[in-house]
């Protein structure tokens, strides 16, 4: 027993000569070595996929990608500082739209940087013999003053030594810093590739140059921001989720490609037409701008649908990442105190348009309306305006603040009427500006045809007060409402209809639109009509027109407190791209310190203005006195002039006054009206002296 058990432990002899080539060991040995090969490939492919492996494969190939991406940007920044190239992206920008004036500008501006740089290269020829010499003279003339201070300091001192004191302390002061240098060039020389590297890394980082996968998680990084290009346009119609549209991109040989026209550089972003498929409405594009942007990697606000002339075709405009929420640059009006302004041909500076080009508005004989919610900047974009047109000091202003909170203060003594307040009596002040408005229109439609006259602005801020006040006179006739009664609607129409053509415009300003406190037949009636941001699409369409929001003008999705002075402008008063009804404006934000110094230039350039801040009524009225608080601190002031201040001062006592009345009261006064370089005026200093007498001849009387 023992034996067998021993002889089963012994290990069978080996030979080289007799080795085990049995299939079944060939197979055996096979199936070991695969068995191994995929025990080793299960191993890799583990370690490949390990949650650390891929960090670590992200984390190298996004620091690496920053550092190439940021060399890369560095590099093009510096070749568009040295070359024209930027000049020439921009030429070929203008001249892709059609938009050859500006083409030109860039044309211009390419031959002036050409110049420049080769008028500095000129100078550089000559600026070795420049620098020798200048260090000649430099050295000549410090060696000689350090010898002066040595030989005044050897007198002071009685030392002849002392001559090259100053000098020899120099000397040691250059081997000080000799020494300095010396010390610190190696690890400055060390240092600087690190430095360089370190450099390009961070510009690499902030502009997100690296893969999306490779970026941290939660990060938005190349994604948000990318560049458009036409891949990232088609695919983004192709997930819009119209199922026409997508079907039509994926047939495309081209993926869609044809679709779209020249991605064009457009100010603060790109701009792109989109020729879309048979089956695909405009307005299912349109109205899928949210999801669209997104898309884009942009927010809803940096994406812009319009539809321009050409038929099935929508043109997109996509903001840099962020762009829109940078803040524009101060107004002109603060920046150049010689500015000037034109009511006939000049045009308001009012910001900038979405490519960053100045937008500016010609108010020449344009009734305006301004709309939106309240606090988005609606009496700063109409107070801009006016203060322009405050500088052509031909310019009335009549002025009604149904809000009172003093934005318009700073047109006291520049105005001719200022009311400022939210009471039915401010109303009625207001409506009775309007209908002394209607008065003067009237008064002036009845001149010779050719007769020129200056302009009168009727402006009505917070008009929807007036609209909704429930005051009624002694007539029966209410103040607000939109019916044919209604005194300040009625004074609205009239001077819509007909004050264009003789100089008489109406300035609206109004917030939150609703048939109520915005009449249809009033809204319609202005020329120029802009709306910052709206809670609704139906609103949208009171402030704007059906025309203006079915091609594209979208006021209710700018982002209230974000958008803040942002407008969507409808009007033949502003340059508005081919195809558009309507353009997004970001507005010069002008603050009351500024407004005050603006409006303090436009009365330096003024004979002086006598502002009314209260119209009185149901008193008796001393014309005489009446007469000197209108004429003001004016020398003279035409008669038809002072006809119409009085109607402004009490439509009851004097809005039906004529020469003849003028010319009763004065009589016998020492005050008559008289002429003036051809034309019948009232002289302040007569008027003066006729209250002084009178006051006088009364005191005597009393006295006896």
């Amino acid at each position: 027993m023992s034996e067998n058990v021993v002889h089963l432990f012994k290990t069978p002899p080996t030979t080289t000569d007799s080795p085990d080539t049995t299939p079944a060991a060939a197979l055996s040995e096979s199936v070991r070595v695969v068995r191994v090969f995929k025990q080793s490939g299960r191993a890799m492919a583990g370690a490949v996929r390990h949650e650390r492996t891929t960090t670590a494969a992200r984390v190298a190939v996004r620091h690496g990608s920053y550092v190439l991406g940021g060399t890369r940007i560095v590099a093009r920044r510096a070749w568009d500082g040295r070359t024209g190239a930027r000049y020439e992206r921009m030429l070929r920008a203008a001249e892709a739209v059609g938009n050859y004036e500006v083409a030109g500008e860039w044309e211009e501006r390419l031959h002036r940087f050409r110049s420049d740089r080769h008028r500095r290269r000129m100078d550089l020829l000559t600026a070795p013999e420049k620098v020798v010499k200048g260090a000649a003279l430099g050295t000549a003339g410090g060696v000689g003053t350090l010898i002066v201070i040595g030989v005044a300091l050897a007198i002071a001192n009685k030392n002849p030594a002392d001559v090259v004191t100053p000098l020899m302390a120099f000397i040691d002061l250059v081997r000080l810093l000799a020494t300095i240098a010396a010390v610190v060039w190696g690890p400055l020389v060390a240092a600087a590739p690190w430095v360089a590297l370190a450099g390009v890394w961070a510009v690499g980082r902030h502009r997100g140059a690296a893969p999306a996968w490779a970026l941290p998680t939660g990060s938005g990084g190349q994604d948000v921001g990318a560049p458009i290009t036409p891949s990232i346009v088609v695919t983004a119609l192709r997930d819009l989720g119209v199922a026409p549209l997508r079907a039509a991109i994926k047939e495309m040989g081209d993926a869609g490609a044809a679709m779209l026209g020249p991605i064009r550089i457009a100010g603060c972003g790109v701009e792109v037409d989109v020729t879309l498929p048979s089956g695909v409405s405009t307005n299912e594009v349109q109205g899928r701008r949210r999801k669209l942007a997104e898309n884009l990697a942009r927010h809803e606000h940096e994406v812009f649908v319009t539809i321009p002339q050409a038929a099935r075709t929508v043109r997109l405009w996509i903001a840099d990442s962020g762009a829109l929420d940078e803040p524009i640059g101060p107004s002109p009006l603060t920046t150049d105190q010689d500015l000037t302004a034109n009511y006939k041909t000049g045009k308001a500076p009012w910001g900038q348009d979405l490519r960053g080009d100045a937008a500016a508005l010609s108010l020449y004989q344009r009734h305006l309306l301004i709309t939106g919610l309240s606090n988005q900047g609606k009496t700063a974009a109409l107070r801009a305006l006016a203060l322009w047109l405050a500088l052509d000091k031909s310019v009335e202003f009549r002025l009604a603040d149904l809000k009172g909170a003093g934005d318009w203060a700073m047109f006291d003594g520049l105005a001719t009427v200022l009311i400022q307040g939210p009471t039915d009596d401010h109303v009625i002040q207001a409506t009775e500006m309007l209908e002394s408005g209607v008065s003067e229109m009237e008064h002036r439609l009845q001149a010779p045809p050719g007769t020129v006259f200056p302009p009168l602005v009727l402006l009505v801020d917070e008009a929807q007060v007036a609209f909704m006040c429930p005051v009624i006179d002694a007539e029966k006739r209410p103040y607000g409402g939109s019916k044919a009664k209604s005194r300040y609607f009625m004074a609205a129409r009239k001077i819509h209809n007909q004050g264009r053509a003789v100089n008489v415009t109406l300035w609206q300003g109004t917030q939150d639109p609703t048939d109520q406190n915005l009449p249809k037949l009033v809204r319609e009636g202005a020329h120029t009509r802009a709306s910052l941001a709206l809670g609704t699409e139906s609103q949208a369409r009171m402030a704007l027109g059906d025309k203006a929001v079915d091609g594209g003008a979208a006021p209710n999705l700018l982002r209230p407190g974000l958008d803040k002075g942002t407008l969507v402008v409808a009007s033949d008063g502003i340059t508005i791209p081919a195809g558009q009804a309507s353009i997004t404006v970001r507005t010069h934000f002008i603050d009351t310190d500024a407004a005050e110094q603006i409006t303090a230039r436009a009365r330096a350039m003024r004979d002086g203005v006598t502002t009314l801040h209260v119209i009185e009524q149901g008193q008796d009225r001393d014309p005489l006195a009446d007469i000197a608080t209108v004429i003001g601190s004016t020398n003279r002031v035409f008669t038809q002039d002072v006809l119409q201040r009085l109607a402004v001062l009490s439509a009851d006592s004097y809005g039906k006054w004529t020469h003849a009345d003028l010319k009763r009261v004065l009589d016998g006064t020492g005050a008559e009206p008289y002429k003036s370089d051809g034309r019948m005026v009232v002289g302040r200093e007569r008027i003066t002296r006729a209250l002084t007498n009178r006051d006088t001849d009364d005191s005597a009387s009393a006295t006896g």
